[in-house]
């Protein structure tokens, strides 16, 4: 988990000219409004409020950037995205988050990966479906079934099956790892975080693979998952 404690607020974007110019790999948060992403995000990232550090009033429909790794060089940004579904939102601020998410899913080149958070108990959703169609497919997507700690351990793993199958149905061509997740009982804790530490580092890879004598020639460096759909 060293990687992502090392996280710190670095900048908010409310238009895509906003953006980061650096080129650092970016891996997105993202979920339904109350499906515990600023949790996940915070247990991470053993932070007690970094999720909200940079939210103002008036902000809240803007995407938050965090730099990981060594201060002089980070390795990447963790980009917050707000919370999607509430409706009590103003109509415009519904449509301003549509226009900066989609836009960004579907055209940020830095973005390696997202992760989705999936509230455990009720599945996924259409709008996490509408999220999914933004996304290109070769963006690999983590989802986070949160909330794990609500359900029996059978529940979990009949949830589990259901919202692979579901995934595996809608998004045929796109790939998926899934993660059993609990903030507060730290459930799937390290797992997650190995996964999200490994998208950085499979992109650094992936920079030398015309390197016959880094690691990354050599496939069986990088087993699948046992967890993918």
């Amino acid at each position: 988990m060293t990687l992502l404690v090392s996280a710190r607020f670095t900048t908010t974007v409310a238009q895509m000219h906003q953006l980061p110019v650096d080129g650092l790999p970016e891996v997105a948060f993202a979920g339904r409004s109350n499906a515990g992403k600023s949790s996940a995000l915070n247990v991470l990232c053993n932070r007690r409020r970094l999720a909200f550090a940079s939210r103002m009033p008036g902000r809240t429909q803007a995407l938050n950037f965090f730099a990981i790794g060594p201060q002089d060089q980070p390795n990447g940004f963790l980009v917050d995205m707000p919370g999607y579904g509430y409706a009590t939102a103003p109509g415009a601020v519904r449509e301003s988050w549509i226009g900066l998410a989609g836009d960004y899913l579907r055209t940020r080149q830095p973005l390696v990966a997202v992760v989705l958070m999936l509230d455990i108990r009720r599945g996924v959703t259409a709008l996490d479906h509408g999220l999914l169609d933004w996304t290109p497919v070769t963006i690999p997507v983590l989802g986070l079934l949160t909330k794990a700690d609500k359900l029996s351990r059978n529940q979990q793993q009949t949830a589990l099956r259901t919202v692979r199958a579901e995934l595996a149905l809608r998004h045929p061509s796109r790939r998926f790892d899934l993660v059993l997740f609990s903030s507060t009982h730290r459930i799937g804790l390290e797992e997650a975080s190995d996964r999200i530490a490994a998208f950085y580092r499979l992109t650094q890879d992936s920079d030398h693979s015309d390197d016959p004598d880094h690691p990354s020639a050599d496939p069986d460096q990088h087993p699948h998952p046992d967890n993918a759909v």
